[in-house]
């Protein structure tokens, strides 16, 4: 075997404030318990659960009982979006979704990610932003340290790993700007 850069003997065990440990114990038995009754119309009911967590959450927000949240206290969403089934936050960062924005079924918002450049690998953290009036479709996904613009629409299955401007329309993987979004 020749020389192997990573150490991973050396990787941090333990990332996160000790208190993170224990909140995200009980956070992970309310998301897998309560968050998940299928209540009709059991929006007010989850954004109620995640606000007790710390999130920050606008007027009436759809939020799915079958949606993933990974800190909830790092967690701000504006009024009236729309989160679909199996959407996960896999916040490690702080998140900001905007107002009037939908995420479609299946989308993976991934606010994490490790320093590939040190044999240790250490995790880093950076945040997620999503405008206004955003539309990501079924099954995309959203990298770390991304700032989507208002009023863009991502494709199906889009890969977003970098900015995006306001007001576009991309699809693919990398995800590319295709057009601009008609507003009527």
């Amino acid at each position: 075997m020749g020389r192997v850069f990573q150490t991973l003997d050396r990787t941090a065990r333990a990332p996160y404030p000790r208190s993170w440990y224990l909140a995200r114990l009980a956070w992970n038995i309310v998301q897998a318990t309560i968050f998940r009754v299928p209540l009709p119309k059991g929006y007010a009911w989850r954004r109620f659960l995640l606000t007790l967590f710390g999130a920050k959450i606008g007027k009436p927000c759809a939020l799915a009982r079958t949606m993933n949240v990974f800190h909830p206290w790092l967690l701000e969403i504006g009024d009236y979006s729309a989160f679909s089934t199996n959407v996960t936050l896999y916040n490690l960062g702080q998140l900001k979704i905007g107002s009037h924005t939908v995420l479609s079924q299946d989308v993976y918002i991934c606010g994490g990610t490790h320093d590939y450049t040190k044999p240790d690998l250490p995790l880093e953290r950076p945040p997620v932003t999503i405008g206004h009036g955003v539309w990501i479709a079924a099954g995309a996904f959203v990298g770390p340290n991304v700032t989507i613009g208002d009023n863009t629409v991502v494709g199906a299955r889009a890969v977003v790993m970098k900015d995006l401007p306001e007001g576009v329309v991309v699809f693919g993987n990398p995800a590319k700007v295709i057009k601009q979004r008609q507003m009527k």
